[in-house]
């Protein structure tokens, strides 16, 4: 789920407020087409393109989702499965959203890749303006390191209909390999209801790491 800030983003449902019912589910697919797929700055098919899927049910204000993409970490590993959940309120005109991940990768490789983290965020809008932070904390991260905390500070405008131009930046701390920073700014254009384009530049302050150097990255995303 790599890209989850910006695909659950555009497939999240509002959450409704009160209690749940039968009547309350809603269902949004997603398919992805992405030059690469970049998750806090590393590219995770070895600077390819992937094709990414998923789906998002939403009862209330709870959550729930699983989503795929093809990964190439130079071993026998191939895709990422990541399943989510979590609860979405606001309080304080704050939009909150509590949560867990857990990412787990096929078919396997000598490597503990598969871990979970938990999440909190929250975001609030002025006028045309969303600004928004986030934090994940996993007791036992990706591959040899043990805990990790990521903190994130993004924003996102809307300075004419169908475009958006959004942007993050954050900190990976980590428990064995070096700590990082990271960033992206992009700009989205909804062609349709159901089809974005999205075309972003990343980058990380990692020297030396071809997989973690800038570059910029087209997407579409078809929501339905």
């Amino acid at each position: 789920m790599r890209n989850l800030t910006v695909c659950a983003a555009a497939l999240a449902v509002a959450a409704l407020a009160g209690t749940a019912s039968a009547q309350d589910a809603q269902v949004a697919f997603n398919v992805v087409g992405t030059s690469d797929y970049v998750f806090r700055g590393f590219s995770q098919t070895g600077e390819d393109p992937a094709i990414q899927g998923g789906v998002d049910l939403t009862i209330g204000s709870v959550y729930l989702g699983a989503w795929a993409s093809n990964v190439d970490f130079g071993d026998s590993t191939d895709a990422e499965i990541d399943v989510y959940g979590g609860y979405r309120w606001e309080s304080v005109g704050v939009a909150w959203d509590v949560g867990v991940v857990g990412y787990f990768y096929a078919p396997g490789s000598n490597s503990d890749y598969d871990y979970v983290e938990v999440k909190v965020a929250g975001s609030r809008a002025i006028g045309p303006l969303t600004v928004g932070a986030a934090a994940y904390f996993s007791p036992d991260f990706f591959g040899v390191d043990d805990e990790a905390t990521y903190l994130e500070a993004n924003a996102a405008i809307t300075p004419a209909d169908k475009w958006t131009v959004s942007g993050a930046i954050g900190k990976q701390w980590l428990s064995t390999s070096d700590d990082y920073s990271t960033w992206n700014a992009g700009v989205a254009y909804a062609i349709t209801e159901n089809v974005a384009l999205d075309l972003r530049y990343y980058d990380t302050d990692v020297k030396n790491v071809p997989i973690a150097s800038d570059r910029v990255v087209g997407t579409v995303k078809l929501l339905f």
